[in-house]
């Protein structure tokens, strides 16, 4: 059994037309025994930028604190926000510098460009390996339940609405066939002028 799938988690991020979504669940267990039921998955990163980080609980905490302290010292530095693409470059060099001893975090990032609003997603590996795509991206103990309903319900240019039904679908449906993810999931659309979170209600059992 792999350490990526000991504390389990369920991540999918979708895009839309001006908009994309970030979607995970809220299940923190070892293995089959569950521990919580509230556990933070998904981070701001700045005003519309988030990275959703499933993998090892410990290692998700730290690596989330260290990416917030760099991002905040880049803006700092720059003075100015940090941009999607930029952000995806700073979260694959910090995992490739740790590749002989990594972080067990495999990071999804979404969001919106400061600059132009153009929706943003992507992935990568534990080694930093990062992979961008005009559609979706999914990560977790659930990998092949949510490729499976992403393909079925995704649709291109779909409005913040269209895309909330969307990924709540596939994040529900996928993870009630894992038994390592759900507990409910939080859903975060990402609009140029807002961010709305809404938190589904699942199966808990």
């Amino acid at each position: 059994m792999s350490i990526l799938e000991y504390n389990g988690a369920s991540i999918v991020a979708m895009k839309g037309k001006n908009c994309v979504a970030i979607a995970a669940d809220k299940r923190l267990g070892i293995r089959f025994q569950t521990v919580s039921c509230d556990f933070q998955k998904i981070f701001p990163m700045g005003k519309k930028l988030f990275i959703g980080l499933p993998g090892l609980a410990t290692d998700v905490m730290t690596f989330a604190n260290e990416l917030k302290f760099h991002t905040n010292l880049y803006n700092l530095q720059e003075n100015r926000e940090l941009s999607p693409k930029t952000f995806l470059s700073m979260v694959s060099n910090f995992l490739y510098k740790r590749r002989f001893g990594p972080y067990f975090v495999e990071p999804v990032v979404a969001g919106l460009d400061p600059d132009t609003d153009e929706p943003f997603i992507a992935s990568t590996d534990l080694i930093g390996c990062p992979m961008v795509t005009d559609d979706f991206v999914v990560s977790g103990t659930c990998l092949e339940q949510l490729y499976g309903m992403c393909e079925t319900l995704y649709k291109p240019d779909q409005n913040p609405d269209e895309l909330f039904e969307c990924i709540s679908q596939a994040l529900l449906n996928a993870q009630d066939r894992d038994a390592y993810s759900g507990w409910g999931g939080v859903v975060y659309i990402i609009e140029p002028n807002k961010i709305t979170k809404r938190d589904l209600k699942a199966r808990m059992d």
